[in-house]
């Protein structure tokens, strides 16, 4: 999976903002200013960190020999995935929304709810 295809993903999540606070080469994406993934740019293949559920991360690293513990991130909350076309898209689409959709849970209930509503109300 390229670049393009994950941030165009990305970009679809409802309130996904797309920042560079760890400097050009670190592309977050953050929902209600929370981080759910950080791609490295500079990396060859490109890599990806994502939330994950402990135990889910744990199952990942045991099938996908490219999913790792997140580096620079908690380690039990956190997986390196490496795109390297050994994972299917889909299941990379999988890890992406998870990581969303648990970053989300964990918003305050009124974020959650800001975040729901339609931009036109």
């Amino acid at each position: 999976m390229d670049l393009q295809t994950v941030t165009a993903y990305l970009d679809k999540k409802q309130g996904a903002v797309q920042d560079f606070p760890f400097g050009p080469d670190a592309m977050v994406y953050k929902v209600m200013g929370k981080m759910f993934a950080l791609i490295a740019l500079e990396s060859s293949p490109l890599r990806m960190n994502l939330k994950c559920d402990p135990d889910h991360a744990l199952a990942l690293r045991s099938i996908y020999p490219s999913v790792s513990p997140g580096y620079h991130m908690n380690k039990n909350h956190w997986n390196t995935v490496i795109l390297d076309g050994t994972i299917p898209s889909d299941h990379l689409f999988d890890m992406m929304d998870d990581s969303y959709d648990l970053v989300v849970a964990g918003l305050k209930k009124a974020d959650r709810e800001k975040l729901s509503r339609k931009p036109s109300e």
